[in-house]
């Protein structure tokens, strides 16, 4: 293994290997695979200049919310439901929902996808009697004004 690795580096390096000096013509030097010549290339370096940071802030700006988290108007039906709130997110108002739901043990025992509406989520979910899980968003909609 050692001798391999000789061989390898005397060949990357250019220089003849030990074995070769017994040769008749030792001065024979083979021009290496792995070197690279450079001819007229010159090194160049950029400078760079230090500009000054801009301050950094104390505290972090906070986003204005955007999409299904942006504060929204609401229907008169889904004032009523919520308790008067004229502007909420969606993701509050079906947080709500959901709460309502729980509290009144509206799922359906069989089926836990499925919601049995009472009256107070008649007015908002188009007086359906029952409801799947994933029809809330949906039937939520129209209640957000533009």
């Amino acid at each position: 293994m050692a001798v391999s690795l000789g061989l390898f580096s005397a060949f990357s390096t250019g220089e003849t290997a030990s074995f070769a000096k017994s040769a008749p013509f030792p001065s024979v030097k083979f021009p290496s695979p792995f070197a690279v010549q450079y001819a007229n290339v010159r090194t160049v370096r950029t400078v760079t200049l230090a500009t000054a940071s801009k301050p950094v802030a104390a505290e972090p700006k906070k986003r204005e919310p955007r999409g299904i988290m942006k504060p929204r108007r609401v229907s008169p039906e889904m004032q009523a439901f919520l308790g008067g709130m004229s502007e909420i997110p969606r993701t509050q108002a079906l947080k709500l929902i959901w709460a309502h739901i729980k509290a009144n043990n509206l799922q359906d025992p069989q089926n836990k996808k499925v919601i049995i509406c009472d009256e107070k989520l008649k007015t908002i979910f188009d007086g359906k009697e029952r409801v799947g899980f994933l029809e809330i968003a949906g039937l939520i909609s129209p209640h957000f004004l533009k």
